[in-house]
């Protein structure tokens, strides 16, 4: 016996009356938009956006549309919308704080004006394809037989950009391994800024150039890892050391805090641009909704906003704002050379290694293992056991870097480096073991 489906199979033009319904608050909202000025959308507005078409989306999926001929284009077009709104918001927000950030005294004033222009290029580029979009959904949804609304949005779309601020008083007093946090800070800085770095970043004019160097070195899980890795760094500095008497006595950490937010700001935006090209215009979906939305923006265009511009000044503030962090780590960590030696049949193998390269990890700050005159990273588990196997008898290593880290290779020195079971390890070493910090 076949199980009747639970699910009723509507006519489409029945499903036009629930859409209009369901579309009105956008209907108002584009209304509003298109009738504004470029400079009248605010963030608040790119986030209205991106509210109400990820609701409409989802109210479309419940439904099927998006596997529907009549409209599975309609569907794309308001994820279209989505990721464009998310990226003006990134765009909006940096164009509206990048003077606080102070980004721009890092550059020469002829440089300092490019990156502006360029930034009001991006700006202009997004809110020239969300028109787009806005338009073609109100012409999509009325060829639907979605009777339109002229209504728009009561209130203005000025938003009143801030000039000032409160001082910052909260909880300005001295924590824990408080100089310890900035070097872990800094230190995650720089190891960022090799990260941007090896994508290899340059301007390229030719299309093909462009979206070869973007496949290879910035695909959306690409986009995604770099954007958090910096987002992930923004968040360990407001946790431990925004709004510190450390910080407020030093002015170089707010000025690595700006570099880090305006960084973070144009790789969003460079997420949100890559998802659209490989969710679009990838063949992931039908040709028909591709050819339409490439009549909007084209693929081309999105490339060289997410090369030529976003990623472009992402890894030039990046690598800017390393010499800050570089001169942190000297004042805010207390390097000290240690000397220790292997006990007699105790051999720095793999297991060992590993331990070594995690104690050096915990703490975050940059550690130099040196064996018989050559030098590695301890922080490497690669260059560490090739330096160990290049010399194999040697049971003396010097190691330099902050006290933190020091002290805890020593204790694990002390006990065999842990060759009598991560379990007989000290307290001290309990992190090592999963027991916390």
């Amino acid at each position: 016996m076949t199980e009747s489906s639970l699910e009723k199979v509507v006519p489409e033009r029945d499903f036009a009356p629930v859409l209009q319904c369901q579309s009105l608050s956008l209907f108002r909202l584009a209304n509003t938009l298109l009738g504004a000025a470029r400079e009248a959308w605010s963030k608040r507005h790119y986030y209205q956006l991106y509210t109400e078409v990820d609701e409409l989306e989802s109210f479309l999926d419940d439904y099927g549309a998006r596997y529907n001929q009549t409209y599975s284009y309609l569907t794309e077009l308001i994820a279209s919308m989505r990721s464009f709104s998310l990226a003006g918001l990134s765009i909006e927000h940096l164009y509206r704080r990048i003077e606080g950030y102070a980004v721009l005294e890092s550059l020469d004033e002829a440089e300092a004006e490019n990156a502006m222009r360029d930034l009001r290029r991006s700006r202009a580029f997004v809110h020239r394809s969300l028109s787009a979009f806005l338009i073609g959904f109100r012409a999509e949804v009325e060829a639907l037989g979605v009777e339109r609304s002229e209504d728009s949005l009561d209130g203005e779309l000025d938003e009143e950009v801030v000039r000032f601020r409160l001082p910052r008083n909260v909880d300005q007093e001295d924590i824990v391994d408080e100089e310890q946090r900035i070097a872990e800070v800094a230190t995650k800085y720089l190891q960022a800024c090799t990260m941007l770095v090896d994508i290899g970043v340059k301007r390229l004019d030719r299309e093909d150039e462009r979206a070869q160097l973007l496949g290879r070195r910035c695909t959306e899980e690409h986009a995604r890892v770099y954007e958090a890795t910096v987002h992930n760094l923004q968040s360990a500095y407001d946790t431990h050391i925004k709004n510190t008497v450390l910080e407020a006595n030093d002015g170089r950490l707010v000025r690595l805090r700006g570099h880090i937010s305006a960084v973070l700001h144009y790789l969003e935006a460079a997420t949100q641009l890559t998802h659209f090209v490989e969710r679009h215009e990838s063949g992931g979906r039908s040709e028909a909704a591709e050819q339409r939305l490439a009549k909007l923006v084209s693929r081309k265009d999105i490339h060289k906003q997410v090369l030529n511009t976003l990623l472009y000044w992402a890894d030039r503030l990046m690598r800017l704002g390393s010499p800050l962090a570089e001169a942190l780590l000297p004042t805010y960590t207390n390097v000290q050379v240690l000397e220790v030696s292997a006990a007699d049949g105790v051999v720095v193998h793999a297991r060992p290694a590993s331990l070594i390269v995690a104690i050096v990890n915990h703490h975050g700050t940059p550690v130099e293992m040196e064996v018989n005159g050559q030098t590695c990273s301890a922080g490497s588990i690669l260059e560490l056991m090739i330096l160990v196997g290049s010399h194999p008898h040697e049971r003396r290593f010097v190691f330099r870097g902050d006290e933190h880290p020091l002290r805890d290779i020593g204790i694990l020195f002390e006990h065999d480096l842990g060759e009598n079971g991560i379990d007989a390890l000290p307290a001290e070493l309990g992190y090592l073991r999963g027991d916390g910090a």
